[in-house]
C-alpha cells in the first residue's frame, strides 16, 4: 500500500545517541546508572512521604507526585533507550512510540504544573506564615494534585489523538532517543499544521501560567527574604531558593528551547542534546535538590534508616 508513492510507516528506527558505536558502553553504563539513582531517588522519596505522617503537608504532597512523575518520565524513555544502545534493529512499532509519547507528555505536563504549585506553596509559607493554614489547606493540595493529573491527561491525549490522524510515511528514522513530537511531525506525508498549531498553543498557554507563577512566587520570596532581619535565616532561605530556581530554569528553559520556540518543527540534532535535560538529568537531579538539602526529610530518612539497621 502506498501513497505518493511513499510506503507508510507502521515502525520507526530510534537512532539518537546511537551514530558512535565505540561509546556506546560508555553511553550505556552513565545512563544505566543515572536511571537507577533516579528510580531509587524519587521512589524511595515517595515511599518516606508516604510512610511518614510528619510529611503529610501540602509542601511534600506536591514533592511527592513531583518524585512519582519524574519515576514515570524517566521509566517511559530510559529502558527502551538502554535497549537500543545494544540492539541491532532499534525498532519501536506506532502504538508503542504513541504510547511512549503519552506518558512522557502527561509527566512533564504534571511536572510543570506540580511546579508552579510548589512555588506558590512556598511563597504562601514565606510570605503569609499566619495564613498559610487556612490558604493551603490539606484539601485544597488534594484538589490542586487531581487537578494536576487531569491537565496532564487531558493534555497527551489531545496530543496522541492528533499524532494518529498523521499518516507516517518515506523515512521511518526518528532522529531522537525517544518518540518525542517533533521528529514525528518531520516524518510524517501529511501537513502537521493543525499539530504544530495545536502543540504551540497549549504548550505555549501551560508554560506561560506555570512560568509567570513561578516568577511571581520567587521574586516575593526573595523581596521578603531580603527584608529579613537575621543574616542567618536570610543565608539559608536564599541557598534554598536559588537550588530550587536553578532546577527550574533549567527544566522550563529546555522545555521552551525544544516546543515554545519560533520554527521547533524544523529542529535538528541539538533537540537531542536538550531533551537529555528535561528527560533524563533533571529527573536524577530534582530528588537531591529537593529532599537531601531538606532538614525535616533527612531526619526522617535517618530515622528509617535506623530502624532499619537495628531489624537486620
Amino acid at each position: 500500500m502506498t501513497t505518493n508513492n511513499h510506503s507508510i510507516t507502521n515502525e520507526f528506527i530510534l537512532i539518537g545517541l546511537t551514530y558512535h558505536s565505540d561509546l556506546k558502553p560508555l553511553l550505556f553504563f552513565m545512563f544505566f546508572v543515572i536511571y537507577l539513582i533516579t528510580m531509587v531517588g524519587n521512589l524511595g522519596l515517595v515511599a518516606l512521604i508516604v510512610m511518614e505522617r510528619r510529611l503529610h503537608t501540602p509542601m511534600y504532597i506536591f514533592l511527592g507526585n513531583l518524585a512519582l512523575m519524574d519515576s514515570c518520565c524517566s521509566s517511559a524513555i530510559t529502558p527502551k533507550m538502554l535497549e537500543n544502545f545494544f540492539s541491532e534493529k532499534r525498532k519501536i512499532s506506532l502504538y508503542e512510540c504513541m504510547a511512549q509519547f503519552y506518558f512522557f507528555s502527561f509527566a512533564e505536563t504534571a511536572d510543570c504544573f506540580l511546579l508552579a504549585a510548589m512555588a506558590y506553596d512556598r511563597y504562601v509559607a514565606i510570605c503569609s506564615p499566619l495564613q498559610y493554614h487556612s490558604k493551603m489547606s490539606k484539601k485544597l493540595c488534594i484538589q490542586m494534585s487531581i487537578g494536576v493529573y487531569i491537565a496532564g491527561i487531558l493534555h497527551s491525549m489531545v496530543h496522541v489523538g492528533l499524532l494518529l490522524r498523521l499518516t507516517f510515511c518515506g523515512s521511518h528514522q526518528i532522529n531522537h532517543f525517544f518518540c518525542d513530537i517533533l521528529p514525528l511531525f518531520r516524518l510524517s506525508c501529511v501537513d502537521p499544521f493543525i499539530n504544530e498549531l495545536t502543540l504551540l498553543i497549549l504548550s505555549g498557554s501551560i508554560q506561560s501560567f506555570t512560568i509567570i507563577t513561578v516568577l511571581i512566587s520567587y521574586i516575593s520570596i526573595l523581596f521578603t527574604i531580603f527584608r529579613m532581619k537575621s543574616k542567618e535565616g536570610r543565608g539559608k532561605a536564599l541557598s534554598t531558593c536559588a537550588s530550587h530556581f536553578l532546577s527550574v530554569s533549567i527544566f522550563y528553559g529546555s522545555l521552551l528551547f525544544m516546543y515554545v520556540r519560533p520554527s521547533s518543527a524544523k529542529g535538528g540534532d541539538k533537540d537531542v542534546t536538550v531533551a537529555i535535560f528535561y528527560t533524563l538529568i533533571i529527573p536524577f537531579l530534582n530528588p537531591f535538590i529537593y529532599s537531601l538539602r531538606n532538614k525535616e526529610v533527612t531526619n526522617v530518612m535517618k530515622r528509617v534508616l535506623k530502624k532499619a539497621s537495628l531489624i537486620f
